[in-house]
Order: structure tokens, then sequence, then C-alpha cells
């Protein structure tokens, strides 16, 4: 005597919650990485025609108009201040760090940065504002 069910259960999986819920986590990331990447201080960058060069997770060291020093929005003296970026890149495959100058901060702290840079072998960019 041969029984056979008469429902045969065939499972089927929606896509469509999973959609969802990927999205929201897309739009989640997306929003709280460029939000990651704002900075608090307020620095006028100067203006440039070109696009934004590739720097992945850099060092932002900050110069204001009054020729104050931050490290990642943190301030440190002028004298501190190499010795702080050695050691925040002495584990980077390629040391980089940006530098974000005021566009009405003077010029030698500016170039002192830079002689920071080449001393020791770092790569640099310097943050710029695109116009418009």
């Amino acid at each position: 005597m041969k029984l056979q069910r008469r429902n045969k259960a065939h499972p089927d999986f929606s896509l469509a919650a999973m959609t969802d819920v990927i999205l929201l986590l897309l739009i989640f990331f997306m929003i709280t990485s460029s939000a990651a990447n704002q900075s608090v201080l307020e620095v006028k960058l100067p203006k440039t025609n070109t696009d934004a060069a590739d720097v992945s997770d850099p060092l932002w060291v900050s110069i204001t108009e009054n020729g104050l020093y931050y490290i990642d929005d943190v301030p440190i003296e002028k004298n501190l201040l190499e010795n702080e970026i050695r050691e925040r890149l002495k584990t980077s495959q390629r040391p980089a760090f940006t530098i974000r100058a005021d566009k009405n901060s003077l010029h030698k702290d500016v170039v002192f940065l830079m002689e920071i840079a080449e001393k020791n072998k770092y790569h640099l960019a310097i943050a710029t504002v695109k116009e418009d």
C-alpha cells in the first residue's frame, strides 16, 4: 500500500524583505561614512580647479588663520608636532598626511609642515575646495 502526501511543501524564499534590509543598511553606511570625514575645525580652504587626490584614510594636520596647529582636530603645540606625526604614521604602510591650511594662514606655517614631510619621506596632500 503506497501512501502519498496530498500537500507537498514548496518552500519559497522571498528576496524582497532581504533586499529592503540591504538597501537600508547601504543608505545607513553611506550617510555615516560621509559624516565621519567631516571636520569640526573651521578652516577656510583655498579653491582649486583640479579633482580630489586619492589619499585613503589620511592624517589631517590643520593650520588655523592664527597659526595654531591641530592633528585630527586636536590642538597641538608646534614643537610637539613632528614627533606626534611620526608616532601616528610609524605603522603606516604608505605614510601620508594632509595639510588643511586656512586660506589666510601664513605661508611659513605650511612650509614648516612640508619640511616635516620631506625630512621623514612622507607623502603629502594639501586640502582645497573645488571652485564653482
